[in-house]
């Protein structure tokens, strides 16, 4: 999957949103850029840090930029501006001031090129603010690759996979200090408390688990998922009061011009 998102369900992945806009409130908590005129958030989805993006930065025109048309109708919805576009290959008409990414520069490959290329598209004193999720050795992503070999849907699923691994926080560190004034990198591990039968895998079905589905036919959907919730489920068991807990690790990194 590239930047596209085209097979992204809105409904799902807001299912759980108030969980997906933690690391949003976060990230935009610690932006400081008292003279931003231009703010965009690459990778927007369904739009949910616009509307925080612009109580932080009141003064500036805030648009938000994605790849899925489903996702940017809701974006839409609140009074935002917003862009269809590859996010892989995007290009804002002028300089940027604040350039934000929440949970979406993880789907594009080759981030040694991507990065800097982004870092470029910055007014000076501009922002780079991006979290990604840093889960590819942990259960939740691990088992759809597993689950995806196994069963009869494994040729159709033949060279089909998620997100590729996040690069080191090092090689993050090496790539970009010598080309910005000032960066700051973190890992925070949020312990979402979810509801619901199987909620992992409602989870996923919202984002990781999207590239599986659209190259299922609707009849093999059910299975896998079947398959898939059974793999997980000792990795994830349910506690006393019925809930399930997620540990969901994250990357954040801010660099400035």
């Amino acid at each position: 999957m590239n930047g596209d998102r085209e097979g992204w369900d809105p409904t799902q992945y807001l299912r759980f949103s108030d969980e997906r806009l933690r690391p949003a409130i976060d990230l935009i908590a610690r932006l400081d850029h008292p003279g931003a005129v231009q703010v965009v958030d690459l990778g927007c989805g369904a739009g949910n840090a616009l509307p925080l993006l612009a109580a932080r930065f009141p003064g500036a025109t805030i648009s938000g930029v994605d790849g899925s048309a489903a996702m940017l109708a809701r974006a839409a919805e609140a009074g935002f501006a917003t862009h269809q576009a590859d996010i892989a290959r995007w290009a804002p008409p002028g300089p940027v001031d604040v350039l934000f990414s929440n949970a979406a520069l993880h789907w594009l490959p080759d981030h040694a090129g991507l990065f800097p290329r982004l870092l470029g598209t910055l007014a000076p004193g501009g922002t780079l603010a991006v979290q990604m999720p840093a889960m590819h050795d942990a259960p939740l992503r691990a088992l759809q690759d597993q689950i995806a070999r196994q069963g009869r849907w494994a040729e159709r699923l033949r060279g089909v996979s998620s997100a590729p691994p996040i690069l080191s926080a090092g090689d993050y560190y090496n790539l970009l200090r010598p080309r910005v004034a000032g960066l700051e990198m973190w890992f925070t591990e949020y312990v979402h408390v979810l509801q619901g039968a199987d909620p992992v895998v409602q989870w996923a079905m919202g984002s990781s688990l999207r590239p599986y589905l659209d190259a299922l036919d609707e009849a093999e959907r059910p299975d896998f998922l079947a398959a898939y919730g059974e793999a997980l489920r000792p990795h994830y068991p349910t506690q006393a009061d019925g809930t399930v807990l997620l540990p969901f690790r994250r990357f954040f990194l801010l660099a400035s011009m």
